[in-house]
């Protein structure tokens, strides 16, 4: 089997002509998408609309391909948007695909493997604590066991946390984006190993920031009832010419830690960019932001938290948008912000998928 990935830049949210067009053209066949990932120019906040138009206008685009009604699309590929494109970042779609069979035969190099997958359905009162956790762990496990991959090939955990309708609002219910985010990332580093399932609790869920995972990349979407998975890896057992690498930023302005995740790929940038040929052969990044709340970075005073007049979510994914366009040579960046339990306080995960020889 092997994975590819078309990168389309969009003119607005509801801009879904350069998919239309490599379908038409028989570049991309519908019934091979398994997720599309992609970045909108809305505030990003839980009044954003415009990635609930890129998600319809894509589904009204497929469906007839898919041979079921709009709604239904979502049921067969997972749609995930983050909105906000501050600063330099440029919208875009990531449409990846999956075609081929499994092989049995063991390839000399490891290749981009692609897994999508459902937690079960989760009641109002598991959102944000233990049962959110270890239903998150048991499909990342079972998402691995399907690629037969190990938890040191595992790259990127993609998911858009569940937070189903209450019925009956209660003071103690944790049914919010902020605690589907955190309880979802910690699954993910329970799954990989990251933690021990005996350092989990309901309280230290959004509470102990030392446990996090550093390949969890995880938005949450309200009335949605399970979350959504994709799970990125490299196996010996695909084929094709992509591979992903991951690594940490430790804080907002971690240039090093940008350069270290391009040294897997065997990439070196040249006086801090990456030269236009070597650029041309990043197809997918994705990094978590936020500002750190204790308003320091390596002990300088920021402002991000206390300025009225600019969220600092927009701020955050702007300096990390900013950093990986500098030294990639390109704005075609995912960057999502709020990292509950995704990286280090004031830091977060960075995955980086390149096409290789």
């Amino acid at each position: 089997m092997r994975t590819d990935l078309s990168r389309f830049f969009t003119s607005g949210p509801a801009d879904v002509s350069g998919l239309a067009e490599a379908i038409a053209r028989g570049e991309i066949i519908p019934k091979d998408i398994v997720a599309i990932i992609g970045k909108t120019e809305g505030n990003g906040g839980i009044n954003d609309f415009t990635r609930n138009l890129a998600i319809t206008a894509l589904s009204h685009l497929l469906a007839p391909f898919l041979e079921c009604s709009p709604e239904d699309v979502e049921e067969r590929i997972v749609l995930s948007f983050s909105g906000g494109s501050e600063g330099v970042t440029a919208p875009h779609l990531l449409v990846f695909t999956i075609s081929g069979t499994v092989s049995t035969q063991k390839n000399p190099s490891k290749r981009l493997a692609l897994a999508t997958g459902f937690t079960r359905p989760f009641m109002a009162d598991e959102v944000g604590r233990m049962p959110m956790i270890l239903e998150t762990a048991r499909t990342v496990k079972s998402l691995m066991q399907k690629l037969q991959v190990a938890a040191e090939d595992v790259h990127l955990v993609q998911i858009k946390g569940a937070i189903p309708p209450v019925s009956l609002p209660h003071p103690n219910l944790r049914c919010d984006m902020a605690w589907s985010r955190g309880a979802s990332a910690l699954g993910v580093a329970l799954a990989l190993g990251e933690v021990g399932e005996s350092q989990l609790s309901d309280a230290v869920i959004n509470s102990d920031w030392s446990l996090f995972s550093t390949r969890a990349s995880v938005s949450a979407k309200p009335l949605l009832s399970r979350s959504e998975i994709v799970l990125f890896a490299n196996s010996n057992y695909w084929e094709g010419n992509l591979r992903i690498a991951h690594g940490v930023m430790k804080d907002i302005i971690d240039v090093p830690g940008i350069y270290s995740v391009l040294e897997q790929l065997d990439l070196k940038p040249q006086h801090g960019q990456l030269t236009a040929h070597d650029s041309e052969k990043i197809l997918g990044v994705f990094a978590k932001s936020d500002a750190h709340p204790g308003n320091q970075i390596r002990q300088r005073r920021h402002t991000m938290w206390t300025d009225a007049d600019i969220s600092d979510m927009r701020y955050s994914r702007c300096v990390v948008a900013a950093q990986l366009a500098g030294v990639l040579g390109d704005t075609g960046v995912y960057v999502s912000t709020r990292a509950e339990h995704q990286g280090p306080q004031g830091g977060g995960p960075l995955a980086i998928i390149g096409a290789v020889p």
